[in-house]
């Protein structure tokens, strides 16, 4: 009678003895997806296609040590993390060391019994697991403090920008309220973005539900970040000419979310654009049931070789001024994948006559009272 288990997994089983050997059989029976490779040459290319959840060498294993597959096996990037247990019939303490020294995690003398055999299975896939938890919990926080240093970097950026100019002995009087209402503007934004994602954290429900489940006015959205980004530009060489569509228009994205989308494309000119001389937003209509938002300056461009990177994470060309020692390379991947999951799209395209364009698609959506 099979034994229930509570967790299968991928097992390799690496052996010269014929395909109905026991160990096989009696994997294969309580569920386990049992992988066979009779030598060394089979076991690498079968793990590095598949990578298995555990592996058994059971030796000896024709053409190779113990030893030598391991260091093989471990090579992989993929295959680092696979606890490998060996089979033998003749454990000597000496090359058992060294297959422990390789990589090797346990050993199980042959033969066994059925209950033994699948007890160590079962305990090795268990730690297996949690280790894998543990790394993708790992990997969730880094991602989430990476977008929330992100997201914060616009809005800060903007508050140092406005007190440095108040600061400015030469600062235009008539101009202090308007760093006033952008320092002030930016902090609460700034707080908005820390209290989404507590939120976020107290209700995992919500996460990547940002970007859906709202409407935004085009027209409102473009004078915002002109607002917000006219005085920034102008101090770094660079006009704002804002292009607002000429009839109502909404787009199916949260209001903040353009927003941030408007900000991270005005932070790329700043820093791949300055000396350009003008950086326009422009709405337009863009294919049936959609309406398009286009960034387009006089700068450089991005060079045909970067083009296939450009909306890669942490991909950066070298900008201009002290800002391109603070850039991540993440503000074009994050627009884009927030874009996207909007149901919209994001591309880049060489403007005529010199210069760098970016074309924002976002389906368009019924102008209400809620739109922001």
């Amino acid at each position: 009678m099979p034994h229930q288990i509570d967790r299968p997994g991928r097992i390799l089983i690496v052996t010269a003895r014929p395909p109905s050997c026991p160990a096989c059989t009696l994997l294969g029976e309580n569920g386990h997806d049992v992988m066979r490779a009779a030598d060394a040459e089979q076991a690498l290319a079968l793990a590095q296609a598949q990578p298995p959840d555990l592996i058994l060498l059971d030796l000896p294993i024709p053409g190779t040590t113990a030893v030598e597959l391991l260091h093989g096996l471990h090579a992989t990037a993929a295959l680092q993390a696979v606890p490998i247990i060996v089979l033998t019939a003749t454990p000597d303490q000496t090359r058992l060391l060294r297959a422990f020294d390789a990589g090797a995690v346990d050993y199980i003398g042959q033969p066994c019994s059925e209950e033994e055999l699948l007890a160590r299975v079962q305990v090795h896939l268990r730690l297996k697991l949690t280790r894998d938890r543990l790394a993708q919990v790992a990997r969730e926080r880094q991602a989430l403090v990476t977008l929330v240093a992100h997201d914060l970097k616009n809005p800060l950026t903007s508050v140092l920008f406005a007190c440095e100019m108040l600061a400015q002995p030469d600062c235009r009087p008539e101009r202090a309220p308007r760093y006033l209402r952008i320092i002030e503007d930016s902090t609460r934004e700034a707080l908005s973005y820390i209290h989404d994602y507590l939120e976020t954290q107290a209700n995992p429900a919500r996460a990547g539900g940002a970007a859906a489940g709202g409407c935004a006015h085009l027209g409102e959205t473009l004078r915002w970040l002109a607002a917000r980004y006219e005085l920034q530009l102008e101090a770094h060489g660079l006009r704002l000419r804002v292009q607002p569509p000429e009839t109502e228009a909404c787009v199916a994205i949260s209001g903040q979310v353009l927003r941030q989308v408007g900000e991270n494309l005005i932070s790329n000119a700043l820093k791949y654009a300055r000396g350009g001389g003008e950086l326009e937003l422009v709405a337009r209509a863009g294919a049936p049931g959609y309406w398009q938002v286009v960034a387009q300056d006089r700068g450089p461009g991005v060079p045909a070789f970067f083009q296939p990177r450009l909306f890669q994470p942490f991909e950066r060309l070298h900008g201009h001024g002290p800002d391109r020692d603070h850039s991540t390379g993440l503000g074009l991947a994050l627009a884009r994948q927030i874009v996207v999951s909007a149901g919209g799209q994001l591309w880049y395209e060489d403007r005529e006559g010199g210069g760098a364009r970016f074309l924002l698609e976002l389906p368009e959506a019924a102008c209400q009272s809620h739109c922001n």
